[in-house]
């Protein structure tokens, strides 16, 4: 008797991605239909670019039980908190993205009761974020983006939740945090609020668009809407690489222009990977032009113009900035901490120059490298999470990692 077995999922422990049978992942050459133990061991997760061996079974049904069960149990967590004043936490976490979320998740894993506030500037929505860069050839909408509310990942883990909310200063003495919505006072601080695009000389900030939030891409989607569009992607690093490739197969023009003589220059030493990416594009409506920056822009009637240091006048109708990212400073200079191409923390306890004060994720710089990847997060966030709760310290390694760069024309993992 011939048995059709199930379609089943296993999730990446590193970044929370699922990969489910019945899709699999083409843009890695993996065919719908493949079966896991079929997948070759060299395979690497699409978001975070671990291997195989760090993914495990996923069962949906009693991942919703169980989140539905915590949120349940959630009022009853609140009330055996220590009473204070209002905005007295034991945790307060600054950010809303993955390296937030995670933290709070580690703490709750050794805590139930330590009282954790988040600080957001955005709606703390929980989203894949390394799929900004491709998410328009797949049709993907803002909405569909989202894998849990704010609100609802809140109540999950018991956190008080203060969305738009931004933070201004840091007064370490009096483990106070100062925000737009008045100030908390802490015991432990966490700085989870990532780094910002950075923009290149020769652009005005209200002309270009910067795509490294869920807000950023839900308005420029909605610009998007009502025809072929020409768009100057300014920067070909592996975020300009990945919207420009996804932009074309999404049918519009793409411009791609970079102060290196290629794509993909600081990632990618070997020329016939180029190469091989440019074979990939040259049935989609990408022009790429190197060793250039720009000289000036201006809004015009339709569109803009765009001077290029050689001299070559375009009209794009957008323009998109991915030329790297900086890590904010204003918060950690109030504080006083040490500073050095981001917020310095010790390799192995992730903790800040003052006590109590530690970073994460993009902000945090290890000897003046700043990792902005997914994959270290979660593992960060167990450390700090160990000493938060007062445990014995669970050190942080800085690993070697493959990178995955996502132009699924031509996939390309860098080691």
């Amino acid at each position: 008797m011939n048995v059709t077995v199930p379609w089943r999922e296993f999730i990446c422990r590193a970044c929370g991605h699922i990969y489910n049978e019945k899709k699999g992942d083409p843009d890695s050459g993996i065919a719908p239909g493949t079966r896991f133990e079929d997948i070759p061991n060299d395979w690497l997760c699409p978001l975070c670019g671990v291997t195989k061996a760090d993914f495990v079974p996923y069962d949906r049904a009693a991942s919703e039980k169980a989140r539905q069960s915590a949120c349940a149990s959630a009022p009853v967590l609140a009330r055996s908190r220590v009473l204070g004043r209002a905005r007295d936490h034991d945790v307060v976490i600054i950010g809303g993205g993955t390296a937030a979320w995670r933290t709070a998740e580690a703490i709750r894993q050794v805590s139930e009761y330590l009282s954790i506030a988040i600080v957001a500037a955005c709606d703390a929505h929980r989203y894949d974020k390394p799929m900004l860069s491709v998410a328009f050839a797949r049709g993907l909408t803002p909405a569909g983006m989202i894998k849990e509310s704010g609100a609802a990942a809140a109540a999950r883990l018991c956190v008080d939740l203060f969305p738009r909310t931004s933070a201004t200063s840091i007064t370490a003495a009096r483990s106070e945090l100062r925000t737009t919505r008045g100030s908390f006072h802490y015991r432990h601080l966490v700085l989870a609020h990532g780094a910002r695009s950075i923009l290149p000389p020769g652009l005005t900030p209200g002309h270009c668009w910067r795509i490294n939030h869920l807000d950023h891409y839900a308005r420029f989607c909605a610009a998007l809407e009502g025809g072929r569009k020409h768009v100057l992607m300014v920067g070909a690093g592996l975020i300009g690489a990945e919207l420009a490739n996804d932009l074309a197969l999404g049918n519009h023009r793409v411009t791609l222009i970079d102060v290196a003589d290629r794509p993909l220059a600081r990632l990618v030493k070997d020329g016939a990977v180029t190469e091989a990416l440019f074979a990939a594009w040259k049935s989609l409506p990408i022009e790429f032009i190197g060793g250039i920056t720009i000289s000036t822009s201006e809004k015009i009637a339709v569109g803009y113009r765009v001077t290029l240091s050689n001299g070559t006048v375009l009209h794009p109708d957008m323009i998109v900035v991915a030329a790297g990212l900086q890590t904010p400073d204003r918060l950690s200079r109030s504080a006083g901490l040490e500073w050095n191409n981001g917020i310095v923390v010790n390799p192995v306890s992730l903790r800040t120059c003052l006590p109590g004060i530690y970073a994460i994720g993009d902000c945090a710089s290890i000897a003046g490298k700043v990792s902005r990847f997914i994959e270290p997060i979660a593992r960060q966030a167990l450390t700090i999470a160990s000493q938060i709760h007062g445990d014995k310290l669970l050190p942080y390694a800085d690993l070697p990692l493959p990178v995955r760069v996502k132009t699924t024309s031509y996939p390309i993992t860098v080691r």
